[in-house]
């Protein structure tokens, strides 16, 4: 009887052994059925053993199970196909509006970091993004150089695997449909660190440095590989901070993107995430990469001109830090020009900047520490409470007061 007990436990440990053997079928994730229609049929995001994460090519999911995953199995941890993001679009605000177009700078306090000398000098900011005009009078002195590259000489000179990012890099591969720059990723930078002395733009922090990393097209779509491969860009090029603003992809349960996420977290970079423009409550209908709650992470709701929450705006009290201008925001756009905009996406750099002011301000702060100050320095006001985590829209004055408790 302690026999056959023996041999049955021993059969029990093979089958379990032979049932959990890694195959080109365990390691995919299969999409579920409200994702299919996001696939990208021939492109795939592969994890790798060792940490690394690639996007890769392949004519179909069964041919890349054969020809690319069961030759290099052992080296695979997991691979899901890419997935195609749309960028919620952001709606022009009137220009009739009696506001002043700086009301959001008011409205934060930055004149406090100014008046101490404070302009967000010595940070890099990258806009993982759309396109961003480094021609633009206002973007053109604040975009970082690759000094390790010659511009436009079809030589990868610094050896980092991108050619000519003299200026920054695009990682595009979805076609768009249209060859009209799309104003997004120029709006989100200008925001940022836009140049007041050479036109009407005022950016949080006019002395930062941006870095461009371009993965949504023209007409604003993108795809989780191809965002995957701007952070990670981002990141090599020594952004402290990189702004995120786009999302709602209830499929971006991408395991490699929020293993992404988790490196930067890893590395020490600050990701300021756009909450979303669909008027909901992200703890109960999650969007990502919204939702994934990192400790690197900040993900900003847009307060509007009478400091409410506006009525697009998405909300958490768990997974949405913070409140930030959102509404009516003056910033660039390709062409040498600027106009208003209304989103998250247009608050989440209101938060960028501010954190660029505050890294500037204490350069051994951690991102955690920033990220603390921010949260603990919210205006909470009686009848205007946001639905967030900090119940509060994000004041400059006071998080630089709270940075300098926590960063002697």
């Amino acid at each position: 009887m302690d026999v056959q007990k023996i041999l049955s436990a021993v059969a029990c440990v093979l089958v379990f052994t032979a049932c959990s053997k890694k195959s080109s079928d365990s390691v995919y994730a299969v999409d579920s059925a409200s994702c299919i229609g996001q696939a990208i049929s021939n492109k795939f995001i592969v994890q790798w053993e060792d940490g690394r994460i690639t996007v890769e090519s392949g004519s179909d999911v069964e041919s890349f199970k054969k020809e690319f995953i069961e030759p290099q199995l052992e080296n695979i941890r997991q691979v899901e196909s890419d997935k195609r993001i749309q960028v919620d679009s952001t709606v022009s605000a009137s220009a009739s509006a009696s506001s002043s177009d700086t009301w959001g700078l008011s409205m934060i306090k930055a004149n406090a970091a100014y008046s101490q000398g404070i302009y967000g000098q010595d940070v890099k900011v990258a806009v993982v993004d759309a396109y961003v005009d480094v021609s633009h009078p206002q973007l053109a002195n604040r975009i970082a150089i690759n000094t390790g590259e010659i511009p436009n000489n079809g030589i990868d000179d610094d050896r980092n695997g991108v050619v000519d990012d003299y200026y920054g890099a695009s990682f595009v591969s979805v076609p768009s449909s249209t060859n009209i720059p799309s104003p997004h990723g120029s709006h989100v930078a200008g925001i940022i660190a836009a140049d007041s002395n050479y036109g009407p733009v005022s950016g949080v922090a006019p002395r930062a440095k941006i870095i461009p990393a371009q993965f949504i097209a023209n007409d604003g779509g993108g795809s989780l590989g191809d965002a995957i491969i701007a952070l990670q860009y981002a990141a090599k090029r020594g952004a402290k901070i990189i702004n995120a603003s786009w999302g709602g992809a209830t499929c971006g349960v991408s395991g490699a993107l929020r293993s992404t996420f988790q490196s930067l977290e890893r590395q020490g970079v600050l990701i300021i995430v756009a909450a979303g423009n669909d008027a909901r409550d992200i703890d109960v209908y999650p969007e990502f990469p919204a939702s994934f709650n990192l400790s690197n992470q900040i993900t900003v709701a847009a307060s509007d001109m009478t400091d409410f929450m506006t009525s697009w705006s998405n909300s958490g009290f768990n997974l949405v830090h913070v409140a930030a201008p959102g509404e009516h925001i003056l910033s660039t756009v390709p062409g040498a020009t600027s106009m208003y905009m209304d989103g998250t996406s247009m608050a989440a750099p209101f938060v960028s900047g501010t954190a660029a002011l505050l890294w500037s301000s204490k350069p051994t702060a951690t991102a955690q520490q920033i990220k603390a100050a921010i949260e603990q320095s919210v205006d909470v006001t009686s009848g205007h409470e946001f639905k967030v985590k900090t119940r509060g829209r994000i004041n400059i004055q006071k998080a630089l007061q709270v940075l300098g408790q926590l960063v002697p």
